[in-house]
């Protein structure tokens, strides 16, 4: 266990559970709240927003989700069922168990939203409140997809082509890709510090991180939509709230509130003044948000 650089009064360290290590952040001993990141990030998305949950006496937990950052990126294979959100949501659920929390909220940005959204269908006696990040549910968005979609979040249509294409081209010049991913998306200037993009692009260098990337967005294409059609009549139970960058694609393109009340019981909505990388662009305002969701 050693201090995290990036997180201010947070150890970090690598947890074994059955099949993996996961590397987590984690600090506090009031409730649990579990941060979900997003891609191309890690952990470190939540270094504006952690602190100050930890402040306001919640217990903290950021792990890097399988395959990402520094935790273990295990073997897929042709169903991509290793990387299916159930599978990452599992690992959550692993993790919590180590930790000794039965029962906890989650924030999930992004993939790690998505994540957050299996967890809470499968381990619905574990999931006390859900808040999604700028995302709209995977099968409505790959339902919906049009022309404008496509071409401004071109990756989910990229990661997904076989046979190693798009981690090839992505390791001929992974920082020229992962800085264009994130500019496309950050609409603060000054969001993302140069440190910060330097730490991604240390683990997204890794040929088996982008090989777990995109196998994460194959499976969000293929299985993870199986097991969307499984539960298409269930609903989530835990109360949820989703905050969205009016400035993002998301934002602009979906009502994404209405979105989720087709998928829960109970959905509060709200959008920021900012683009995609909520954590990082508007922390405060999306900390407030959280606190006041969390408290009831």
């Amino acid at each position: 266990m050693v201090a995290s650089a990036f997180l201010e009064g947070f150890d970090v360290q690598r947890i074994q559970l059955t099949d993996l290590t996961i590397n987590c952040a984690s600090e506090g001993s009031g409730p649990s709240v579990l941060l979900l990141h997003g891609h191309p990030q890690t952990h470190v998305v939540w270094r504006k927003v952690a602190p100050r949950l930890l402040a306001a006496g919640y217990r903290v937990i950021a792990p890097d989700l399988r395959g990402y950052g520094d935790s273990d990126k295990p073997d897929s294979d042709p169903s991509h069922l290793p990387y299916s959100k159930r599978v990452m949501a599992a690992d959550q659920i692993a993790l919590m168990e180590h930790l000794g929390c039965e029962t906890f909220s989650v924030v999930g940005h992004d993939r790690g939203g998505r994540v957050a959204h299996r967890l809470a269908l499968d381990f619905p006696d574990a999931v006390e409140r859900l808040v999604v990040l700028d995302i709209a549910p995977t099968a409505t968005m790959y339902a919906e997809t049009n022309k404008e979609f496509a071409t401004r979040y071109f990756w989910w249509f990229f990661l997904i082509q076989p046979d190693g294409l798009p981690e090839k081209m992505i390791a001929s010049d992974p920082e020229y890709f992962l800085r264009r991913h994130i500019s496309g998306q950050v609409k603060i200037d000054g969001s993302v510090e140069e440190e910060v993009i330097a730490e991604y692009l240390r683990t997204y260098k890794n040929p088996a991180t982008l090989h777990a990337i995109c196998e994460d967005y194959r499976a969000a294409a293929s299985i993870d939509l199986e097991h969307d059609r499984e539960d298409q009549d269930n609903r989530i139970d835990a109360p949820l709230l989703a905050i969205w960058g009016e400035q993002g694609v998301v934002g602009e393109l979906y009502d994404v509130k209405a979105t989720w009340q087709a998928k829960a019981n109970n959905v509060s909505g709200v959008a920021l003044p900012c683009g995609h990388a909520i954590p990082e662009e508007a922390p405060e305002q999306l900390t407030a948000h959280v606190l006041e969701f969390l408290a009831g």
